[in-house]
């Protein structure tokens, strides 16, 4: 049996533990200093009712428990937004979640 894409694996779990209204996952593998075809630098937007009344702690610990195996078994690295889908409403649905700079592996300054 094929294993599923890192990036599939990501949305079928935030979409059963947190029940995400929208979700948009961006594997940034590429801008880092990673092997080609890496699947580990990702950009998570998620917007769920399940985030109401919880602060960005909360918000973060409920995506880090639905991803636990994938945190310890090949993401490296999880830039997130975690909204409820009233806020997603008072951004207009645009949100932006920019990720901080590679600085190639600690190499850079």
């Amino acid at each position: 049996m094929a294993t599923l894409a890192m990036q599939e694996r990501i949305e079928t779990r935030l979409r059963e533990a947190l029940g995400a209204e929208r979700l948009r996952v961006v594997n940034e593998s590429h801008q880092h200093n990673v092997p080609a075809n890496s699947e580990t630098h990702w950009n998570v937007i998620i917007v769920a009712p399940t985030f109401e009344g919880k602060n960005g702690v909360e918000r973060h610990r409920a995506v880090y428990g639905a991803l636990s195996d994938e945190l310890s078994g090949g993401i490296h690295a999880l830039t997130l937004k975690a909204l409820t889908p009233e806020e997603w409403e008072t951004a207009g649905g645009e949100v932006a979640n920019p990720a901080p700079p590679c600085l190639g592996g600690g190499r850079g300054k």
